[in-house]
């Protein structure tokens, strides 16, 4: 099972607010929030090389908080050590 460190996390969320207009431009369909939530956890679907039945599958229209819980259920058996997402969550999304 592949995990992620803090310091890697933070690089993919880092990466990301960089690259908030660009992704948000691309990808006209939420809120910036939920577009740039959404974005950080197709990145750790592909970092964290879930299959299609670890993949959070979604009913109706998610929203950020969606997106949030969801990112929230994937690191919680993915992190390599110890670390709360949530506050990089939170800058990734002022």
């Amino acid at each position: 099972m592949t995990t992620i460190t803090e310091v890697e996390f933070a690089r993919i969320c880092d990466g990301i607010r960089e690259d908030r207009a660009s992704i948000v431009k691309h990808n006209p369909l939420g809120t910036d929030e939920e577009i740039l939530l959404w974005m950080l956890l197709s990145c750790l679907t592909s970092y964290l090389n879930l299959s299609e039945l670890e993949t959070p599958c979604f009913n109706g229209m998610p929203n950020a908080d969606t997106y949030r819980n969801a990112i929230t259920f994937v690191l919680s058996e993915r992190r390599a050590d110890p670390f709360e997402p949530d506050r990089y969550l939170d800058l990734l999304t002022k």
